[in-house]
């Protein structure tokens, strides 16, 4: 990173005025300050007028429930008392009736509370009411109590009950029902002042709305225009990079986020050509490692056994095997070739190893069986060249040959969804579990860093580079059970490129994976 540019960064970080983030609160604030003002004044109305409505709705329920009750089973039960139906003493056990002492007490007691709560000046008046004839009530029930022992009372006692009792409870039902009427005008009232609130309320937020609008509208352009012009040179210059011009720079001076991300793209763009020459310098790290494998299997100790080979079968008169030696040979080192292509269909890898494993059954027809399962239905996607080759012939010379035996080897391949598995499974010397351990550490280092495995590290490596750290190989091994080398890779379909050309797919992939 250049000092300039590093001062740039600097420079805006130390002199950031206001953030887009500040900005963009302070709009909000703008906006939501006043709602919330006026939601909070809705609620604080509302909760009041429901508090004082709640209360109303409760007291004419209290008081309507005695409306309705009282005077009838006070007058019952009273009636009752006199004709000698029942007695104060045994009235409480009858199913019908009321003690009328108590039916006096549970009236007091209510409508004293009433009394307390009750503010309305109409409404307290027909309480007090109603309080003092039920002082009178009782004085009229206890001189009938008094009477009701005495024999010649009972005519006596019918006029009380006619003139005294039933005059009363109907004057208290009177003040109840007055009681209920002024407490239902003043819930009318309360209501009326409610909507008067209302309509006050939407008068003054309307004006505030529209006030609102105007500031709102004025700054949102003011800030909108601050974050959107930068923006847009921002996005200018980076069109400008996009079409290879890491020359363009964003010139933004608004003190804020953009103004760092303009900094650091400027700084991007400055360092962009070095980073593309370090990706150029990986893609011919990875033309050196194809070229070293290639190495590998074109050596001359496996071009002389076959030949030797190919010699020993002329001596021995069989000319038409030696003929179809040299051809399997022949399309084994094109297949390895490939017109100089890193990608070739799995069709094209499978008749590379069926080539191989051809000439190495010739030489080690007493040893080695070979099947190969690959379903056909991958023939037409892709494989990097050269991935299965190395790991058969691991499998032949530190499986099958360490046997010592009739050995094989089994090549399968089938589709897993968006996956291709193909799996290479030997039923030779096998490992230990610490030699197998050492083995996966091996294949997960840079090829060129392996002590052993290179022909595994190398197709691990290639795997790794050109369709990301989740494909690669993975190894199971027991001790003179065998061995299972699993390869795991996208599917991508070939796309019918010439010779030499990576495919579309598997370009993608190696983009995909280049970090710039």
């Amino acid at each position: 990173m250049k000092n300039s540019d590093r001062q740039d960064i600097g420079k805006q970080k130390g002199h950031m005025r206001f953030s887009v983030r500040t900005k963009i609160l302070m709009l909000a604030a703008m906006v939501v300050f006043p709602f919330l003002l006026a939601i909070f004044y809705l609620l604080a109305s509302m909760s009041n007028y429901s508090q004082v409505y709640e209360r109303i709705v409760r007291d004419i329920t209290v008081a309507n429930n005695y409306n309705l009750n009282f005077k009838e089973e006070m007058d019952e039960s009273m009636y009752k008392l006199v004709v000698g139906y029942v007695t104060f003493d045994n009235i409480s056990e009858a199913e019908t009736l009321e003690d009328p002492y108590e039916l006096i007490g549970e009236l007091r007691s209510e409508f004293t509370d009433l009394m307390d709560a009750t503010t309305e000046s109409e409404s307290r008046v027909w309480l007090q009411s109603l309080l003092n004839n039920l002082d009178t009530l009782e004085d009229r029930v206890d001189d009938i109590v008094e009477t009701t022992s005495s024999d010649g009372q009972y005519d006596d006692n019918i006029e009380r009950l006619d003139n005294n009792i039933y005059v009363l409870t109907e004057l208290i039902q009177d003040d109840i029902q007055y009681y209920i009427y002024y407490q239902t005008q003043n819930m009318e009232e309360v209501t009326a002042d409610l909507n008067g609130q209302i309509r006050d309320f939407i008068v003054l937020f309307g004006t505030v709305i529209a006030v609102l609008v105007f500031v709102v509208t004025v700054t949102a352009v003011l800030i909108a225009s601050g974050i959107i012009k930068p923006v847009r040179e921002l996005y200018h210059a980076t069109q400008k990079v996009a079409k290879g011009d890491f020359t363009a720079r964003a010139k933004i001076n608004t003190r804020d986020e953009i103004a760092e991300l303009a900094a650091g793209f400027n700084n991007m763009a400055g360092n962009m050509q070095g980073m593309i020459r370090q990706i150029k310098e990986d893609e011919q790290k990875l033309r050196r490692t194809d070229l070293r494998l290639l190495q590998e299997q074109i050596n001359p100790h496996f071009l002389y056994n076959t030949l030797d080979t190919i010699v020993w079968l002329i001596e021995g008169n069989e000319p038409d095997q030696a003929v179809n030696m040299v051809v399997t040979l022949s399309g084994f080192f094109r297949q390895v070739l490939s017109k100089g292509k890193e990608l070739i269909t799995i069709r094209e890898e499978e008749q590379h190893i069926r080539s191989y494993l051809e000439i190495q059954s010739v030489r080690y027809h007493d040893i080695l069986e070979y099947d190969i399962q690959i379903d056909q239905v991958l023939y037409d996607y892709q494989i990097l060249k050269l991935t299965l080759q190395p790991v058969v012939e691991n499998a032949l010379y530190h499986g099958i040959k360490y046997k010592r035996a009739k050995g094989y080897i089994h090549v399968n391949g089938e589709m897993e969804g968006d996956l291709i598995r193909l799996t290479v499974r030997d039923n030779g010397a096998g490992m230990e579990e610490k030699e197998l351990e050492e083995l996966r550490q091996e294949i997960s280092r840079p090829c060129k860093e392996t002590e052993k495995g290179f022909g595994l590290a190398n197709v691990n490596e290639r795997i790794h580079m050109y369709f990301g750290e989740q494909y690669g190989l993975t190894i199971q091994s027991v001790k003179d059970k065998g061995t299972i080398v699993e390869i795991l890779i996208p599917a991508l379909k070939a796309d019918g490129g010439t010779s030499g050309e990576t495919g579309t797919a598997g370009q993608e992939h190696l983009e995909g994976n280049t970090e710039l």
